[in-house]
């Protein structure tokens, strides 16, 4: 069963939000910070994804701290 989380959604909206702008950045040739900007805009979701996995809501809680 597949639950829907709000927080993974807006997380995974960021992350191609972010991946368009290192797009953009990528064609203007920012190239030290499209990198930085794509590994930290894409790594939120990796821990949402990482704290939704949690067993329990306090576990949940922490690791979105």
């Amino acid at each position: 069963m597949d639950k829907r989380s709000i927080v993974k959604d807006k997380a995974i909206a960021f992350a191609m939000g972010v991946v368009g702008l290192y797009s953009f950045l990528r064609d203007e040739k920012e190239y030290v910070l499209s990198k930085q900007l794509l590994r930290s805009g894409t790594s939120i979701g990796a821990n949402v994804s990482e704290a939704l996995a949690g067993e329990s809501r306090v576990i949940f809680y922490t690791k979105c701290q």
